[in-house]
């Protein structure tokens, strides 16, 4: 909104003013991030004592005795704390973005969809026991369904944004200057997976005082940088492009998306003050599953799918964590490859603090996202 109001007063603002610096999308990112970052100062207390009035405390249940015993302190810690970054993210979006780019549409109804998924699965397990239900909230093919059909929707029309786009049509490798070619279904099933599993792997993830968040921090950040690469920039002395300086796919408007994940760092910096150990609030599947479906679309947006798999390293090992522990246990008649799954809750109970965990797994994060970077150059 304040990019189209500074636009249409362009006249004033640019030719009397000489104001530009709101057409340049470097200057947009700051600021979402800032805006973001105060927005969620703002609301966050709001939110989590109206979610302390509404009684939406978690009581963690694990199938994990030592593990419960870790927990206990956290009950009745508010949940669905996902809203305050879910909010101030989607209002700084709003305010900065170039509401008529089609990824920037896209990006805030994947939030909405997926923060309407979560916020009714919270919601569902929540309030379980007022309403004398099950604690399982949705049910898994449930939740699944909806997943699948807002990344069915989401892939359909990003299909369709990268029909006169020869780099969207490709499939690209981090080491490897040259896309290759990609069918029609091939992308359309890659979207699919891909906006699916990240938005289950962050889920997984928070399990933690700050765990998920630091690290979809990070992510965030460097999907700044890839969008902010991915198109031509205009500047006083002409166009520049990073696109073709660093060999990676050219997608026409994608820098825009480095406004949107501005928004996301700022937000979750902002939650992570309240959300820090000992938390004030949890971040909930209203938080959790839109972030993560936030990252696999900018990974697919920039035609960073490979990429992606380095960028999100902790997300990675958390989900493939989960899924060797099932593996393990179902052919070996019982046995544990890790003491819990998620493997963050495996190093709680060999021992480590909740903050030693944290700040160990966002040390990784950090490194997973330099060797990503680094990645650009050498390509």
């Amino acid at each position: 909104m304040f990019y189209h109001l500074l636009w249409h007063f362009r006249e004033i603002f640019t030719h009397r003013l000489g104001f530009y610096a709101y057409q340049n999308v470097l200057f947009r990112s700051v600021a979402a991030t800032l805006t973001s970052l105060l927005i969620a100062f703002v609301i966050g207390p709001k939110i989590i004592r109206w979610l302390i009035r509404k009684k939406i405390g978690d009581r963690p249940e694990f199938h994990h005795a030592a593990l419960n015993e870790l927990t206990k302190e956290k009950a009745n810690t508010p949940t669905m704390g996902g809203l305050i970054i879910i909010l101030a993210s989607l209002t700084t979006t709003l305010l900065w973005a170039k509401l008529n780019n089609p990824f920037i549409q896209k990006a805030v109804f994947l939030v909405i969809w997926f923060g309407a998924l979560g916020g009714i699965d919270d919601w569902l397990k929540l309030t379980a026991l007022s309403r004398h239900r099950s604690r399982d909230g949705l049910k898994p093919w449930e939740k699944l369904m909806f997943q699948v059909g807002g990344a069915i929707i989401i892939a359909w029309f990003l299909y369709a944004d990268f029909a006169n786009i020869t780099d969207g049509k490709l499939f690209w490798l981090p080491f490897y200057k040259h896309g290759l070619p990609l069918a029609n279904w091939a992308f359309v099933l890659i979207a699919i997976f891909y906006i699916t599993a990240t938005s289950n792997a962050v889920n997984l993830t928070d399990g933690m005082d700050g765990l998920a968040a630091g690290c979809i921090g990070m992510v965030s950040l460097v999907l700044v940088v890839l969008c902010y690469v991915a198109s031509e920039m205009m500047t006083r002395t002409g166009p520049v492009s990073w696109s073709s300086y660093l060999l990676l796919p050219a997608i026409p408007q994608a820098s825009e998306m480095s406004i949107f994940y501005s928004a996301v760092f700022g937000a979750v910096l902002g939650f992570l003050w309240y959300n820090c150990h000992p938390a004030q609030t949890f971040m909930g599947d209203v938080g959790s599953l839109p972030l993560g479906a936030a990252m696999g679309y900018g990974a697919l947006v920039t035609r960073n799918e490979i990429l992606l798999l380095i960028i999100g390293g902790i997300f990675v090992v958390e989900l493939f964590s989960v899924i060797l522990q099932v593996l393990y246990f179902r052919y070996t008649g019982g046995k544990r490859l890790f003491r819990c799954a998620p493997l963050h809750h495996h190093f709680h109970l060999i021992g480590w603090s909740e903050p030693q965990v944290v700040v160990r797994f966002w040390l990784l994060a950090v490194a997973f996202a330099a060797i990503a970077l680094a990645t650009l150059k050498i390509r």
